[in-house]
């Protein structure tokens, strides 16, 4: 079997024990809540008043139904059998399939994660190496100080006061996903969404007017969920690239007379990326934590909206553990694409993965 086989083999494995370990101890805070009360959030609606023999009658039989006076083991099984096949549970407050809102709302979040990684990744390296090899100069010194301002400031407060500047005071960039009469055609039968995401159906659709509005509304949020991003990032890189070029062979291939362009670019830049995608997977992290923080900031109904929802009035259990563990599942297959992209340009990655 080929090693990049094996490698993608064994982080597929990572990920269902992370999986296995993440939903075991998720759901065993949930049982943490008696089951009378967790029997409520499965009973069904009734307009009608309910004496206390009948109230008592729907508890039991919620508890019943869904095993939930059983032991640890037994209720795990249940739940996670019934979780596989789709079943991820009903939200009153909702009132809707959990499951079904979420894919509902997915393109909403997955749109401004993924172009929130095209922009601070490719810059990211860019500017580090560009750093790097002007380092002690001018541009080293005005990227160190753009990426020390950066990673101090908090995500909500850069995110406020992007508003405020370029939303109140220069209306140049609203928040949401698109204008309101852009948006009122999007919900109509004249329009087809293909992936949900406005940018690209706007295109298929031959509306290229959505695109564009759609990406004008994208600036901000994206601006602000991958700028300390793209400092981390430029940092690592500018830092590695600076221990690349101290070393022999490119101290040899200068006396060789090989132009310098080459020897950054084509060189010292491929080893010096296999730290920087390490940090790209922790920063795929950590930007799905971002991505809830500037989607109520700017007002776009993602998954965060859906998870804020859960917790009005009574807290709503089945939303609330499906997005945690909604949340794992995301961050894991990221952070696996990272990691084969890193393994096909390092191999040293995948054969130690697997030695």
């Amino acid at each position: 079997m080929p090693p990049i086989i094996r490698f993608i083999a064994s982080r597929l494995f990572s990920i269902f024990v992370t999986l296995f370990i993440v939903t075991a101890v998720l759901f065993g805070i949930v049982m943490l809540t008696p089951p009378d009360i967790r029997a409520t959030l499965y009973m069904p609606k009734t307009n009608r008043p309910l004496t206390d023999e009948q109230y008592q009658a729907l508890v039991e039989k919620s508890i019943e139904k869904y095993h939930l006076r059983d032991p640890y083991p037994v209720q795990y099984v249940f739940w996670l059998s019934q979780w596989v096949r789709g079943n991820w549970g009903w939200s009153p407050i909702l009132n809707d399939d959990v499951l079904k809102a979420l894919i509902r709302r997915t393109p909403v979040t997955a749109e401004l994660t993924l172009y929130s990684l095209l922009v601070f990744i490719p810059l990211g390296l860019v500017s580090g190496v560009v750093a790097a090899q002007h380092r002690g100069r001018s541009v080293d010194h005005y990227f160190r100080l753009s990426a020390f301002i950066a990673t101090s400031l908090p995500i909500f407060t850069l995110a406020v006061v992007l508003m405020a500047i370029f939303y109140v005071m220069l209306p140049w960039f609203p928040p949401e996903r698109l204008s309101t009469p852009l948006y009122l055609f999007v919900k109509s039968t004249s329009f087809h969404q293909y992936t949900g995401l406005l940018t690209v159906d706007g295109i298929l659709n031959g509306r290229l007017d959505i695109s564009l509005d759609a990406s004008r509304h994208l600036i901000l949020p994206v601006f602000a969920l991958s700028l300390a991003h793209w400092a981390t990032l430029g940092r690592i890189m500018r830092s590695s690239m600076i221990e690349e070029l101290q070393e022999d062979y490119i101290t040899a291939a200068k006396a060789r007379g090989i132009p310098m362009h080459i020897l950054y670019w084509q060189h010292a830049f491929r080893n010096a990326l296999s730290p920087a995608l390490a940090s790209s997977a922790l920063s795929a992290a950590s930007l799905f934590t971002g991505v809830s923080v500037i989607e109520i900031i700017f007002n776009i109904k993602g998954v965060s909206e859906m998870f804020l929802q859960s917790f009005l009035g009574i807290p709503d259990a089945a939303p609330a553990l499906s997005f945690a563990i909604y949340s794992v599942i995301v961050v894991l297959i990221v952070m696996l694409g990272l990691d084969v992209i890193q393994a096909i340009i390092d191999p040293r990655i995948r054969e130690s993965s697997i030695s």
